[in-house]
């Protein structure tokens, strides 16, 4: 019995671990963002088994994701960039975002407005 307490607690250290690395790894990819967009505050979605999404926004209205392999993981690494989270992405913040040619291309390209699929 004792083999197997030591093994799962051996288990559970190695997960903590990891997961604090990919804390501090999200966290510094978070405060260069913000610093680069002057302030961010960001919006986590469940993606699934992959984990959750974390979408930024930046004061200046540029935006970018990252994915954590969970809530907690990048709940506690916004917290640690200092950057806000939003319930929903939707009323201010989502119209802060600002999109660009890049996106219309890639996203919207066969919508009003976008570039002709010819």
């Amino acid at each position: 019995m004792q083999v197997m307490a030591n093994t799962q607690q051996a288990e559970e250290t190695g997960a903590d671990a990891r997961a604090q690395r990919w804390v501090t790894k999200l966290a510094k990819e978070i405060t260069a963002f913000a610093k680069e967009r002057g302030g961010a505050d960001g919006q986590i979605a469940y993606l699934g088994q992959r984990g959750v999404r974390l979408v930024l926004v930046g004061a200046d209205g540029g935006w970018g994701d990252l994915v954590a392999p969970s809530r907690d993981v990048a709940e506690k690494a916004a917290r640690k960039a200092g950057v806000a989270l939003h319930e929903k992405l939707d009323g201010d913040l989502a119209a802060r975002i600002r999109t660009g040619p890049y996106e219309w291309e890639r996203m919207a390209g066969i919508q009003l407005g976008g570039p002709k699929n010819d």
